[in-house]
């Protein structure tokens, strides 16, 4: 993995049980900035996990703020499907996807590879693949691997870049694009 910018990361937090995260939901659900939305304008995402048969829609923001039910179902959702350890998600990361999927003009519907990573899945993964990073933004719910429908997964790169926020890595033999909350970079796998 080429990095053009490599940046230190945050220890990883240790997950607790879906009450656990839906209480720490309340936490992470801040109001949204003013001006990024129309007063009242919803944002939605439809999700399909490729590894389960599992699939969602939410609508995860409302009113100027994030819907905790919402945040609570897609940590469920977004869960190490490996395992079944859960995480918090950071709600940025649905803006992120709903905000590129509205740049390139498409409805935002993604094919999820990877959410939420436990440390145990974390270190299998890089044990096999030199691309997994060891402090992964994956271990804190900031971090995503996604396929957008309808759009080539180069040009989902490109679309995420012309956002200039968080990493975006694009994996072209595998077919996907990594995208999280952290500091700006991009690296191809």
């Amino acid at each position: 993995m080429r990095r053009i910018t490599t940046w230190s990361r945050r220890r990883v937090l240790k997950a607790g049980a879906l009450v656990a995260g839906a209480s720490a939901v309340a936490v992470w659900a801040p109001r949204a900035r003013a001006g990024t939305q129309e007063p009242g304008a919803a944002k939605r995402l439809a999700l399909r996990n490729l590894h389960t048969p599992e699939s969602i829609e939410l609508e995860f923001f409302r009113d100027d703020a994030y819907i905790p039910s919402a945040l609570a179902a897609a940590q469920v959702f977004l869960r190490d499907y490996r395992n079944g350890e859960q995480h918090p998600i950071d709600p940025p990361l649905f803006d992120y996807l709903y905000d590129v999927a509205r740049a390139l003009g498409v409805d935002p519907v993604f094919g999820v590879i990877s959410g939420y990573r436990s440390p145990q899945t974390n270190e299998r993964l890089r044990e096999r693949s030199s691309g997994v990073a060891r402090h992964s933004l994956h271990l804190e719910g900031r971090a995503i691997d996604v396929r957008l429908e309808g759009i080539d997964c180069a040009d989902l790169a490109g679309g995420a870049l012309g956002l200039a926020r968080g990493g975006v890595g694009y994996y072209r033999n595998s077919d996907f694009v990594h995208l999280d909350t952290g500091a700006l970079r991009t690296w191809r796998g």
